[in-house]
């Protein structure tokens, strides 16, 4: 099968000679692959969150299978369609595994001891937790993979890997042990400002890539996981305290989680890349 980063590539190139004329132009163009890039890198959590809508929408409530249930096998299928069209590597698919494992011990912790519930019964689960919810993990590690690999990333003082992976291993035991004793989430943050603070990241939207602060990025994805996390929540997919007799948003102190659970998530990926370190100097269309 064709890879299919391969066909994106040879349509942009072809729309960019037939439409960028100059300089405004061009900058519109980089927009738009920006946005187009962004896309196909969501393609995982998008149909996820499809899927959660549309069965909450219309899937019937005296149906033989539970929604939960057809929920999970959407997103095997979803998994397996990925791999099969080359969507994802079988390396990030193996990285993206170890995510969705890590995701489900701590959901299967964070149900027993009440932090959200899952309403709906469902036969494909562990303990109180459908299986779906790893998938939703998955995602994020996905849309990680995916989008490192679409906008070549290039890191400037990139910190040492040792470095991220005890910080990634602090931020997931404290998930658990905050529950007996104090919450270092504030010394977390603190330790991931001084980790990531000094890091450029530079991603390439067309043909030039340009420079943003990794904590300004890694923020802003973790912005976006949390209004997908208030569309989970609106769905009944699962409920937070508070939920039970109508929607609300999502506390914003998830949005804090989230950017801790995702650093998780990028020390995965990164482990994958290995070497992922290069000078701006080196990178294409810099002196």
């Amino acid at each position: 099968m064709a890879d299919p980063l391969l066909f994106l590539h040879a349509q942009k190139a072809a729309l960019q000679t037939r439409f960028v004329r100059g300089p405004w132009t061009l900058a519109i163009f980089e927009f738009v692959a920006f946005g187009i890039k962004q896309a196909w890198a969501c393609i995982f959590g998008g149909l996820m969150l499809a899927l959660l809508i549309g069965t909450f929408l219309f899937y019937p409530e005296d149906a033989v299978v539970t929604r939960y249930d057809v929920i999970t096998i959407g997103a095997i299928l979803i998994q397996a369609a990925m791999l099969l069209t080359r969507l994802e590597t079988w390396e990030e698919a193996k990285v993206i595994l170890v995510f969705h494992i890590v995701g489900t011990i701590m959901e299967i912790f964070k149900t027993h001891v009440g932090s959200w519930v899952y309403p709906e019964e469902s036969l494909l689960r562990i303990a109180d937790v459908p299986l779906f919810s790893g998938f939703m993990y998955a995602c994020v590690g996905s849309y990680i993979a995916r989008v490192w690999r679409l906008f070549e990333f290039r890191f400037d003082r990139f910190p040492p890997l040792w470095a991220q992976a005890l910080l990634a291993l602090m931020i997931y035991l404290n998930f658990f042990t905050h529950h007996f004793g104090p919450d270092l989430r504030v010394l977390l943050f603190l330790a991931a400002a001084g980790l990531y603070g000094p890091c450029v990241i530079w991603f390439k939207p067309n043909e030039v890539h340009r420079p943003m602060p990794l904590l300004l990025g890694l923020g802003l994805v973790a912005l976006f996981i949390w209004f997908a996390e208030n569309i989970g929540t609106f769905t009944r997919a699962w409920a937070y305290p508070g939920q039970e007799t109508g929607w609300h948003l999502v506390s914003w102190a998830k949005l804090g989680s989230w950017f801790l659970l995702m650093i998780i998530s990028f020390v995965l990926v990164a482990w994958l890349h290995r070497r992922p370190t290069h000078e701006a100097s080196q990178i294409d269309g810099l002196s």
